[in-house]
């Protein structure tokens, strides 16, 4: 058994989610290169050079991360053009499987029961919980947030769902239940809840 079978995670599907203005969609490995190059024209625009070599590092660190767990595509803020939402966050797309031949209605059990899952908004095809670890990034520590949803995949039987994980940090002296950290969970929330599947899959 592979990495990705171990993980539970598998191929990618067709979706659609509403995007806050400026921020677009990336297939995993072209993104890559796209957004790349845009941290590296920030860096060289604003003459610290010197930043983006531990940046790319950083970077080049989270999207090996991103294909051991499966991501085929991600959404981002992708221009900084005036009334374009740009915060800190993103969302990553990926497929979960359950064993072979059974529902994932283990997987769903374990978000309720380990991290308190709930619908999306009160729709019972999404799940969405919330998990938060504390990182040290540049000597300073840094608290992670992960908005996890889960929906099946149409025709599936259950079998595979469409995991979202949008991801968001804070500083400790920011209480996570701050105004900026509630609108930004809201902001998120919103996008998911657009989620909608190709006619054919529905």
């Amino acid at each position: 058994m592979n990495l990705r079978e171990e993980l539970g995670v598998r191929k990618a599907v067709d979706f659609a989610i509403e995007l806050p203005r400026g921020w677009s969609r990336f297939d995993i490995d072209g993104g890559r290169e796209i957004l790349l190059a845009g941290m590296k024209k920030r860096f060289l625009e604003a003459h610290r050079p010197d930043l983006f070599a531990d940046a790319k590092v950083t970077f080049d660190k989270a999207f090996d991360e991103m294909r051991k767990n499966g991501v085929f595509a991600f959404f981002a803020p992708a221009t900084s053009d005036p009334g374009s939402t740009v915060i800190p966050a993103s969302i990553n797309a990926s497929i979960r499987t359950g064993m072979p031949g059974t529902p994932l209605d283990k997987v769903v059990r374990d978000a309720i029961k380990q991290f308190g899952a709930k619908p999306l908004f009160g729709d019972p095809r999404t799940l969405r919980f919330e998990r938060e670890r504390s990182v040290e990034m540049g000597g300073e520590s840094v608290v992670n947030h992960s908005l996890v949803y889960l929906t099946p995949v149409p025709g599936t039987q259950r079998r595979e769902a469409l995991q979202l994980v949008a991801g968001f940090a804070r500083t400790p002296d920011i209480e996570p239940d701050s105004p900026p950290m509630v609108a930004t969970r809201a902001l998120l929330d919103s996008c998911v809840a657009t989620l909608r599947w190709p006619r054919s899959t529905v």
